[in-house]
């Protein structure tokens, strides 16, 4: 396991919001204070993937952050990224641990089910997310999670949890006040892509939320 702490702000790339300035963009919320960064990119253009992959991985070392990829346990080793993200039509955890070594992280999407998380956990997961917390206009139609789970989920499961779907400055405050370790943010980051100053400083507000 790396070094590196699973806490903090969890920042997810989204190809739409981040067309033009790609590296300046993730630069930006690094220096604002983003702690890990989820590179998600479905598209079929794998040269593109594999060197925005590559920069986030070179930005991710100066930084000291975490870098994940969505998914895609080939993109991961090619591009030596520290794990994957997996969601409910991907592989499997033990699918992945053994292609990617006993030292990688790999996080599950558990939606609202905490008997996800559990059964992840003991698969040898190494973070549980949940949501959608909040409406978000990522996925609109995504299961909603109650504010309860995160209690729960600290309560039952000993790895890091992440809570994601529609978190801005505004309403993080109550996910961490119930405790998760991580809040996973796209919008409220990088939909200001043409204002880098606009991304760090959104990052830097997120981030000393887990430090108020």
């Amino acid at each position: 396991m790396t070094e590196k702490t699973l806490h903090g702000l969890y920042a997810i790339t989204d190809t739409a919001l981040l067309k033009d300035n790609f590296a300046e963009a993730i630069e930006q919320t690094l220096l604002g204070g983003t702690r890990i960064i989820q590179y998600r990119d479905k598209s079929a253009d794998d040269s593109r993937r594999l060197n925005e992959a590559q920069i986030i991985r070179r930005l991710c070392d100066q930084h000291n952050a975490l870098f994940i990829i969505n998914d895609d346990l080939k993109l991961a080793i090619d591009s030596k990224a520290d794990g994957v993200h997996l969601g409910k039509n991907d592989q499997t955890i033990d699918q992945a641990r053994q292609r990617l070594g006993p030292d990688k992280i790999i996080g599950v999407s558990c939606y609202n089910q905490l008997q996800i998380a559990l059964e992840a956990e003991q698969a040898g997961a190494d973070y549980a997310a949940f949501g959608a917390f909040f409406s978000s206009s990522i996925k609109p139609d995504a299961i909603n999670a109650p504010l309860s789970l995160i209690k729960q989920a600290k309560e039952q499961l000993q790895i890091p949890v992440c809570c994601i779907g529609g978190i801005t400055a505004e309403n993080a405050g109550q996910l961490i006040d119930a405790g998760t370790d991580m809040i996973a943010v796209i919008s409220d980051l990088f939909a200001a892509n043409n204002n880098q100053q606009s991304i760090k400083q959104a990052s830097h507000q997120l981030s000393q939320l887990f430090s108020a």
